[in-house]
């Protein structure tokens, strides 16, 4: 049976999911070098933002923040891959852990370990990662240092634990009926989500998501168990806010793997904050663009969990407030030869 190019970039990307595992700064550079095509596309979260190919993931994002981490290690829990648009894709979710020595980004070290959740998505051509979109939870960290200087989430965050069924590294040969029928019924939902009303009938949840889904999001927003938790703790504040959303279901990167869907675009939705509700933000009409990027996995025929991550940094930047500054006044004491 010949392997699909599903599997085999699956295989390359292991190369990279190495790299980062046993990581070593000295020769880090070149792994990603061989990895990434020199013309590679990288765009991660705020404040890191469009970087030039694997030399500036290198310089802008990896070397500083083993700098900060130097015992850096990548622990996936979702590696999934599929072709959407012509375009063949691999999504990869997990954490980057260790301890925290040094200061990164401004958030003050704490010598302990850490762990920053990533949703990281990464096209190849023949071979080689030529587009990679990727956001960090960096808000995690500043929640794990306490450094907190977003306003409070509605619910509990935490290390967020991968698939309950343990088999979110995907390595058997891609099944292409369950891939399109796993994706089917996640963008049946969307399209139902999307519908202008805050009503569970209307957008039909207990139809697509199990009773006892899981909805993991990022520090900031938190994670919920069952229809009514994520109502409450997210849906509910997010349509009072920004009921015009419009997610870009249709032209964003989606893609299936068996049991499981993966989603990046770059923006994800665009919107305006119109009402209150959402992140304490004040509703001043501000038309936004937000990044999201999510995997979802199906259970016996419905949504049982939803890992999301959304770049709230890159939010509050569009509506003016410099969550970094803010968190440098909150934390000035703390950094080293800074006297008060």
């Amino acid at each position: 049976m010949a392997v699909s190019i599903h599997n085999q970039n699956k295989e390359h990307i292991k190369k990279f999911r190495a790299a980062l595992y046993d990581c070593d700064a000295s020769t880090l550079r070149r792994q990603l070098d061989a990895i990434f095509a020199p013309e590679c596309l990288v765009q991660l979260a705020q404040p890191l933002e469009t970087l030039a190919g694997a030399a500036g993931l290198y310089e802008e994002a990896y070397a500083p923040l083993l700098a900060a981490v130097p015992d850096l290690e990548r622990r996936d829990f979702i590696v999934m891959a599929g072709e959407t648009q012509g375009q063949n894709w691999v999504g990869c979710a997990g954490h980057y852990m260790g301890v925290f020595e040094r200061e990164w980004l401004g958030i003050p070290p704490t010598q302990h370990l850490m762990a920053m959740r990533y949703h990281e998505f990464f096209r190849l051509v023949d071979g080689q990662i030529v587009e990679m979109q990727a956001l960090w939870d960096i808000p995690q960290l500043m929640r794990q240092a306490g450094a907190w200087a977003l306003s409070p989430a509605l619910a509990p965050e935490w290390v967020v634990p991968g698939p309950a069924t343990n088999d979110g590294i995907i390595s058997s040969p891609y099944d292409a009926a369950q891939s399109q029928a796993s994706l089917e019924w996640v963008r049946d939902m969307l399209t139902a989500l999307k519908r202008n009303v805050i009503s569970t009938e209307a957008m039909e949840l207990d139809k697509y998501w199990h009773k006892n889904m899981m909805w993991y999001g990022p520090a900031g927003i938190g994670s919920m168990r069952r229809v009514s938790g994520f109502r409450h703790w997210h849906q509910i504040p997010f349509l009072k806010a920004m009921p015009d959303r419009d997610a870009f279901v249709g032209t964003g990167i989606m893609f299936g793997d068996g049991a499981y869907v993966g989603f990046t675009a770059w923006p994800g939705m665009t919107m305006s904050i119109s009402g209150d509700g959402w992140l304490g933000i004040a509703p001043a009409g501000q038309k936004i663009t937000m990044r999201s990027l999510d995997f979802w996995r199906l259970e016996k025929g419905q949504i049982r969990e939803n890992w999301v991550l959304v770049d709230l940094l890159d939010v509050y930047k569009q509506l003016g407030v410099d969550v970094f500054e803010r968190m440098r006044e909150l934390t000035v004491a703390r950094h080293s030869g800074i006297r008060v």
